[in-house]
């Protein structure tokens, strides 16, 4: 492998590494972001027919 692509490398790998430890880092120390979360409810036709 050339220099030059040992470089390229090098920096994508540690790019997409510190961009991964951001979003984990952003996603633990946000606070009160569970209170935004909802929930998906279904509602199909036969769930009439079961009450």
């Amino acid at each position: 492998m050339t220099t030059s692509g040992l470089i390229v490398m090098l920096l994508s790998v540690g790019t997409v590494t510190v961009l991964f430890g951001w979003c984990i880092y952003k996603v633990l120390t946000t606070p009160n972001e569970t209170e935004k979360v909802h929930g998906v409810e279904f509602h199909t036709p036969d769930m009439d027919a079961d009450s």
